[in-house]
């Protein structure tokens, strides 16, 4: 394998191409089960018959575990958004379409979304008080096994030439409640500085969902908690933020 054409560089991960294949390289210190646990996941997902890189194998690359599969050509919609505009609101409409075929699978092999919220939010730096609070908020939340991506948003969105797209990065994945999802998207749109985009996805989200939009804010709470734990201090110091915007 040729690792001299970098894509990407992730928090302790780097992501090469050599020809028609991806690898993604660990840091040495990363955990062996975490790796296999991430090539499961994505071999879970490709059994749902959405359009994902499929997984060649899992190997060792100068002592440090690396995961190949096909590599996609194309371009990320976040790309397609930042290089045409005007196209924007048809790209985020084309984002909230994917994300709703994504929901509307089941995979019960995977992770329950809930219990990796619970943990998250346990690790957090918020105090006792406000983590028993979001404790029991998320324990009184509908408890629902739909397939949720965990990080679904225009990087994670390959368009081939032919306008084929790929769901990308499954590392998260988990099976929850659709709304849960929706929250991260609409955060991770306010992280990259977008709320005009923030808010126009989670107004095409709830009309073509069904969802009331307070339902999708309630959860907001709740997973910017869990997602604080990751990232830098910056984004951190943002999620926690939200911690206490929307009112019940």
């Amino acid at each position: 394998m040729k690792l001299d054409r970098i894509i990407a560089v992730r928090n302790k991960k780097t992501i090469y191409r050599d020809g028609t294949q991806c690898i993604k390289v660990f840091n040495e210190d990363y955990s062996k089960s975490d790796v296999f646990s991430e090539a499961l996941n994505r071999t879970i997902i490709e059994e749902t018959g959405l359009n994902v890189p499929k997984v060649l194998e899992v190997t060792t690359i100068d002592g440090k575990w690396a995961i190949v599969s096909e590599y996609i050509k194309g371009k990320t919609l976040a790309q397609l958004i930042k290089e045409d505009d005007e196209k924007k609101d048809e790209y985020i409409e084309l984002l909230v379409d994917l994300q709703l075929e994504v929901l509307k699978k089941n995979s019960p092999l995977l992770a329950k979304l809930r219990d990796k919220m619970n943990d998250e939010i346990r690790k957090s730096e918020l105090d006792a008080t406000t983590r028993y609070d979001l404790h029991t908020r998320l324990d009184g939340m509908p408890k629902h096994t739909k397939l949720c991506h965990g990080d679904f948003n225009p990087t994670n969105i390959i368009i081939t030439e032919d306008g084929t797209p790929y769901i990308v990065d499954w590392e998260n994945a988990t099976q929850g409640n659709a709304s849960a999802d929706a929250a991260r998207t609409y955060l991770l749109f306010w992280l990259d500085g977008d709320m005009t985009g923030a808010e126009k996805y989670l107004e095409l989200f709830c009309e073509k969902s069904g969802i009331a939009k307070q339902y999708v804010q309630k959860w907001m709470p709740l997973v910017a908690a869990a997602q604080s734990v990751e990232g830098n201090e910056k984004e951190r110091e943002f999620l926690l933020s939200w911690v206490n915007v929307v009112e019940y």
